[in-house]
């Protein structure tokens, strides 16, 4: 009986890889018909174009909706471009879940922000909805680019990588699982877990999100600087691309080994942040540390790119923790890390993924905001050279990993993304 389960699960999962497979063969079908309507000249134009009407998402079905987060991928409508003709002098990814209370927080800080006009930011997103986008397409102090997590679990509300029926509870044991015949009952994480959707969706994300903004999205064409990577919950402080120009200045008189630059730290402002806002750290990356406002060069995605197979295998749903067990080990020598010891970036989150049980209290987060500025203020746009205050050694760090991430499905799909789109 065993065996005959065993079996079945194991050509179950045969089948959903194959439709992962038929997933990403259908998606770029559909971007290429969709690209035979185009004049033959048109495709880097038709990303820039403001004489189109802005793209609508589709909400009247789940395969319409598909259908237009497709359809908005392949056009990247970037709004604001006649506005800002000029390239981007900084390039923000900014990763969307379902938080809109706590984005209006950060655009606020964006539109706030010294130079912003000459920013193009990147709005990444994995749950779609009205109220979101209308936040997003009322910005007009720069360029704007949406893009659309196709996999996301609001597509496939009952197969995988959404909750398929016939998966397993994440907390049933191995041996009830085989008995009861769920799909991935011979696939518990390292902890016995099974696998959850919502917690599998933010790595998938990240790591779609990394190709996806490297790879495909035009107006990131001859773009030489680095993209910071941010999230819903993070707040900007006003010098955040005069403190970007000035660690990438120093980095290349003094620091070329450093692969990547931090802006933020989870240290908020306080009353000694003048004494040390023009002071740099350099050290191993790591995620406890450096996780906001991390900085990736051109280079140093191709890197992550080599450990394409260790990312998507590794048994930890978070994309920073997995981040630093590639340095070190896939990635031979750590990723060096140039840390702002004066944070850039601020943490406003206070519900969401690692908070389940905690309500959002969008008013307190921008109360203490207020604080944070006004503690920061007279340490913001140091004048003079920013200085080394601490080098720290340089090595792997090893740690626990924290599972939610053993199901073989998870590891076709991510793996994918480097292949496919």
């Amino acid at each position: 009986m065993r065996l005959r389960l065993v079996r079945r699960n194991a050509l179950a999962l045969f089948c959903v890889s194959f439709v992962i497979g038929t997933l990403l063969v259908s998606t770029r079908v559909f971007l290429s018909a969709d690209s035979e309507a185009l004049p033959k000249d048109s495709f880097r134009d038709s990303h820039v174009s403001q004489s189109d009407e802005m793209l609508k998402l589709n909400f009247a079905s789940v395969s319409e909706l598909a259908k237009s987060v497709l359809n908005a991928d392949y056009r990247q409508f970037v709004l604001n471009a006649d506005r800002f003709p000029l390239d981007p002098q900084l390039v923000l990814v900014v990763q969307v879940h379902d938080r809109p209370q706590y984005l209006r927080l950060l655009i606020r800080s964006l539109e706030a922000a010294s130079d912003v006009q000459g920013f193009l930011v990147i709005f990444s997103h994995d749950y779609f909805s009205e109220e979101i986008n209308a936040i997003v397409q009322g910005i007009t102090f720069c360029k704007v680019l949406q893009i659309y997590f196709p996999f996301s679990t609001q597509l496939y509300p009952e197969s995988f990588p959404g909750p398929d029926p016939r998966d397993c509870p994440r907390d049933a044991s191995r041996e009830q699982a085989v008995q009861s015949g769920c799909l991935n009952a011979e696939y518990p994480d390292s902890y016995a877990h099974y696998r959850e959707p919502a917690v599998a969706q933010t790595k998938h994300h990240w790591w779609w999100k990394m190709h996806f903004v490297w790879e495909r999205v035009a107006a990131m064409q001859g773009y030489r600087g680095f993209a910071v990577f941010l999230e819903e919950d993070n707040y900007v402080l006003p010098d955040l691309y005069h403190h970007y120009r000035a660690m990438a200045e120093y980095r290349a008189a003094h620091c070329p080994d450093c692969d990547v630059l931090a802006l933020g730290n989870h240290k908020a402002p306080d009353a000694g942040f003048p004494g040390h806002t023009a002071q740099l750290v350099t050290g191993s990356w790591m995620s406890a540390k450096h996780n906001m406002g991390l900085a990736v060069s051109r280079e140093v995605y191709y890197k992550l790119m080599g450990c394409n197979e260790d990312f998507c295998t590794y048994d930890d749903y978070n994309w920073d923790w997995s981040l630093q067990r590639l340095s070190g080990t896939c990635i031979s020598k750590p990723l060096k890390v140039l840390a702002a010891r004066g944070t850039r970036v601020l943490h406003t989150g206070d519900c969401g993924l690692h908070q389940k049980s905690k309500e959002c209290q969008p008013e307190q987060a921008a109360q203490k905001v207020e604080e944070y500025l006004r503690l920061a203020k007279d340490g913001l746009f140091p004048p003079g050279d920013l200085v080394l205050s601490t080098a720290e050694l340089v090595e792997h760090k090893a740690h626990v990993k924290n599972g939610g991430w053993g199901d073989p499905r998870d590891h076709t799909l991510c793996k994918n993304y480097a292949r496919r789109l």
